[in-house]
């Protein structure tokens, strides 16, 4: 069964238009989902809005939404009126600004869209412009109204089909500075840095997303399967301690160190010639404080 489109309209190109179909790239629909149950009863409990002053239920009908003000007042929105101050959707994704891919901050990216053809008229002139935006290597941005909001979106060749992000706005995006504000700067050199370098390079990879499980889903599945069965949900293993007191041990237990390894070579192959050897060694040492 075909997927069912979020949205459809038109990518147009200057005078090149195809219709176009955006798809959920990213759901949550397969995780484990929950009802509120009243324990007493074993029935759904149901949410109900109230009145935050008298406690009583209000209707559905008399729901609208306020901004407040400095003041504790609100400014009260009908739903009619909300839907007028949005733009209205032409369903047009125009290509405007054609950029590298990889040249947006990340910190931008909100949620990705799979982008493909409507129907089979519109899929030669959708082939044409994903084969020139991957010929150059590049990106589009567009804009629409998407969820009677008007987004900016990246729209990137993938596959056989494009790509198309949501963007954050820049006044969604909070500056870093706030978060970074108290973190000191350590001057990081010597044994450390190489020891923190080594155990990067041991380590790397590339990036597959099938190897990385989400234990949390897991274990809820698991929870609820054991319910089912009557049987005792598995235990949690407990973490490891560590006595690990101080940064420099650290880094040599995570580079898989012995503690004969941890001390420098010089002094290892001098205290193996003082064993060997100990009473010639220590004469010329007098002679030369001497």
């Amino acid at each position: 069964m075909a997927p069912r489109a979020n949205w459809k309209g038109h990518l147009t190109l200057g005078d090149l238009s195809c219709a176009v179909a955006l798809y959920t790239a990213a759901s949550t629909s397969d995780r484990v989902s929950f009802h509120i149950i009243n324990r007493r009863t074993g029935h759904r409990v149901q949410r109900q809005m109230v009145d935050a002053e008298t406690g009583k239920p209000v209707e559905r009908d008399d729901i609208v939404k306020g901004y407040e003000l400095s003041s504790g007042d609100y400014v009260l929105l009908d739903p009619d009126e909300i839907a007028e101050a949005v733009p209205e959707s032409d369903k047009t994704l125009a290509l405007e600004t054609f950029i590298p891919c990889n040249e947006i901050d990340t910190i931008y990216l909100d949620r990705p869209y799979y982008l493909a053809p409507a129907d089979k008229v519109s899929a030669e002139v959708f082939d044409l412009i994903r084969h020139g935006l991957e010929a150059k290597s590049a990106a589009a941005l567009a804009r629409t109204v998407l969820f009677r909001r008007l987004r900016t979106l990246l729209i990137r060749p993938h596959g056989d089909g494009l790509i198309a992000t949501t963007l954050n706005y820049d006044y969604e995006v909070r500056s870093a500075s706030e978060a970074f504000a108290d973190i000191k700067e350590f001057k990081i050199e010597g044994e450390m840095l190489d020891l923190a370098q080594h155990i990067i390079n041991t380590k790397r990879g590339s990036f597959e997303p099938g190897a990385f499980e989400d234990r949390y889903e897991n274990a809820l599945q698991e929870l609820v399967k054991a319910k089912i069965e009557g049987r005792k949900p598995p235990k949690k293993p407990k973490p490891k301690e560590t006595n690990v007191v101080n940064l420099m041990e650290a880094l040599r237990m995570s580079a898989g160190l012995k503690e004969s390894e941890n001390k420098p070579k010089r002094k290892a192959s001098r205290a193996a010639s003082d064993k060997k050897s100990p009473k010639r060694a220590a004469r010329p040492a007098t002679r030369k404080a001497s």
